[in-house]
């Protein structure tokens, strides 16, 4: 990286719903596996959704299951820097959000965004400190509601946390966002100031962005670094592909919680 405080900060950002360690529909356990992609992939902040801190009958249950937080596992000796926000509890243990990073992690906050009803959902803000840099880079960690209603009020908070930052300060916002509608894009542009990193460096169309996404805010005054991170994940739907499911179809497929 550029240690000149006047060049742009260059580094790459993973964005995983790691689904508390299990393939869809929970039927096998591959943390491991998951361990070993994230590592190929070699990024410099990993952003972590579903992640579990404790779970008292799945380290019961499988030989193979860490006896530490998920996080840590993950971290392993690569991220040295580590931040975890719970946003569920229940009897057997917890989940939440997670970053990792090879950058000093200074300060992080982990915000209750949730709206009503069962869905437990956060936001971790983390403060980072790149070396040679003066300026802080500010990592946002969201996993956004399954109902529309709720989303848009969730990227209203995550909106106003973002506006409440310093100007001169570069953020990067990335998770699962839960988006099947496509609207995040254009609340966060015209509420916080942000631009979508699959849209900006890819030049792709807005209809084919992933649901799991990278936004940045870029400062660009006085010489201060901007972020462009350099990769994103995510797929085209090409035709002849199953259309979006609806948030009804969603929140009956995709919340087995395997608690």
């Amino acid at each position: 990286m550029d240690q000149n405080p006047s060049q742009p900060i260059a580094f790459k950002v993973l964005t995983v719903n790691v689904h508390k360690g299990f393939t869809t529909f929970n039927r096998r356990f591959i943390l491991h596996e998951l361990r070993d992609a994230v590592r190929t992939v070699e990024p410099d902040l990993v952003f972590l959704q579903e992640v579990l801190g404790t779970h008292h009958r799945h380290a019961s249950r499988f030989a193979n299951f860490p006896q530490v937080p998920h996080y840590e596992f993950l971290a392993d000796t690569i991220w040295h820097q580590h931040a975890y926000g719970r946003n569920a509890v229940y009897d057997n243990g917890d989940h939440g959000n997670a970053l990792l990073s090879k950058f000093p992690i200074t300060h992080y906050e982990n915000h209750d965004i949730s709206i009503s009803g069962p869905e437990r959902r956060g936001m971790l803000h983390c403060v980072l400190q790149p070396p040679g840099h003066h300026l802080p880079v500010h990592a946002i960690c969201v996993h956004l509601g399954l109902q529309e209603s709720h989303r848009q009020k969730q990227l209203q908070r995550v909106a106003a946390l973002v506006r409440s930052l310093p100007v001169n300060e570069p953020v990067v916002l990335a998770g699962d966002f839960n988006d099947w509608r496509q609207r995040a894009h254009g609340v966060l542009q015209r509420d916080a100031g942000m631009q979508e990193v699959f849209v900006e460096l890819r030049n792709r169309n807005l209809e084919h962005r992933p649901i799991a996404r990278v936004i940045a805010a870029h400062a660009e005054e006085g010489g201060v670094p901007t972020l462009p991170p350099r990769r994103c994940g995510g797929k085209r739907r090409s035709k002849g592909q199953r259309a979006k499911p609806s948030d009804r179809q969603r929140r009956r497929a995709g919340h087995r919680d395997f608690r």
